[in-house]
C-alpha cells in the first residue's frame, strides 16, 4: 500500500474510530477495555513495541544569582517503535468545554479491522514558552534518584508528548517499516477547539525531544553529592498495548559533585532496557 500524507492518515483514522465501534458487537472488531489482552491475539494483532532509548547530550544549565541560583539537569530523550505495528492514539471529546480528550489506543489487525482499545490516556492542549499543541499525557517519564535503593529522588512535570514519526531508527530490519514517515502532523497546532485528533509513531520510526525543552530537565539544587540514576520510561503504566515490555526503560549511572556550590556530573554506565543502572551486572 502506498503511504499517505499525514493529513490524508488523520482524517481516514478519526472517521474510522466510531465505524470500528459502531460494529464492534457484530463483526471481528473488537472495543477492549483498559487491562483487558482477551481479545487481542499474537496472530492477528499488529502490535507496537515501544523502545526507550538512553538519555543523552545531558546538560547542567543554572538559573538566578548567588544564593538563589538553581541547577538543572537537562538530557534529551527518544522512544522508538520497533514492533509490528505503528502506535496509533485516537483522541476525541464530546464538547469543546472538556479540557482533555479521551485516548483510545487503535491495533492493525493482520486480516480484520482495527481494535479500539479504549480510554488508554488522555490527550491536552498545553501552552508552554516552547510550543502549544495537543500532548498524550504520561507517555513518557522521568526519575533522578538515589542509586542503592536511596529515598532521595526528583521527578519530572512534563506535559506530555506530541508523537509523531520523528526520526528513522537504525540497528535492525523491520518489515513494517513504511517507506517514509506517515505521522508528521503538529498535532493541532493552535487548534484549541479540536474535537478529535491522531497521533502516532510508525514502524521503524521515533519520536524525540532535545534537551531542556520544556520538561526535558530535572532539578539538581538540594541533592547530595554522590551516585544516582537517570532513568527514561515509556508507557510507564503498561495502558498502551505491546508486543513486549521489557525495553520501555532505560538508565544512565551518574556521580554527581559539587565544587563551590557548582555541580559537576560524570557518567558511569549506560543501561539500555533497564531502570536499574545502580546493579552490578548492567551495562
Amino acid at each position: 500500500m502506498p503511504a499517505r500524507n499525514s493529513s490524508t492518515t488523520e482524517r481516514l483514522l478519526v472517521r474510522l474510530v466510531p465505524a470500528v465501534g459502531a460494529v464492534a458487537l457484530c463483526a471481528a472488531a473488537v472495543a477492549a477495555a483498559p487491562g483487558d489482552t482477551a481479545e487481542i491475539t499474537a496472530d492477528s494483532a499488529r502490535l507496537p513495541d515501544l523502545d526507550q532509548e538512553l538519555p543523552w547530550d545531558l546538560q547542567v544549565t543554572s538559573t538566578g544569582a548567588g544564593t538563589r541560583r538553581e541547577y538543572r539537569l537537562g538530557f534529551a530523550s527518544a522512544v522508538g517503535n520497533i514492533g509490528d505495528g505503528p502506535l496509533i492514539v485516537s483522541g476525541r471529546r464530546r464538547w469543546a468545554g472538556i479540557p482533555a480528550m479521551t485516548a483510545d489506543q487503535l491495533v492493525e489487525n493482520a486480516d480484520a479491522p482495527m481494535t479500539v482499545v479504549e480510554g488508554v490516556g488522555r490527550l491536552r492542549y498545553v501552552q508552554s514558552r516552547d510550543h502549544e499543541h495537543w500532548h498524550l499525557l504520561d507517555f513518557e517519564r522521568y526519575e533522578l534518584r538515589r542509586a542503592g535503593g536511596g529515598t532521595q529522588r526528583v521527578t519530572d512535570r512534563k506535559t506530555g508528548f506530541c508523537l509523531g514519526d520523528r526520526y528513522r531508527t537504525r540497528g535492525r530490519a523491520l518489515a513494517a517499516r513504511p517507506p517514509a514517515p506517515r505521522y508528521t502532523s503538529r498535532c493541532g497546532l493552535g487548534a484549541t477547539g479540536r474535537m478529535q485528533l491522531v497521533e502516532g509513531i510508525s514502524v521503524g520510526y521515533g519520536d524525540d525531544y532535545p534537551a531542556n525543552l520544556e520538561g526535558q530537565s530535572l532539578p539538581l539544587t538540594g541533592l547530595a553529592a554522590g551516585r544516582y540514576v537517570l532513568i527514561h520510561s515509556a508507557n510507564v503504566r503498561r495502558r498502551l498495548r505491546e508486543t513486549d515490555y521489557g525495553n520501555n526503560a532505560a538508565s544512565l549511572l551518574l556521580r554527581l559533585r559539587w565544587r563551590a556550590g557548582t555541580p559537576g556530573l560524570r557518567v558511569l554506565r549506560r543501561c539500555p532496557d533497564t531502570d536499574r543502572c545502580d546493579q552490578r551486572g548492567r551495562s
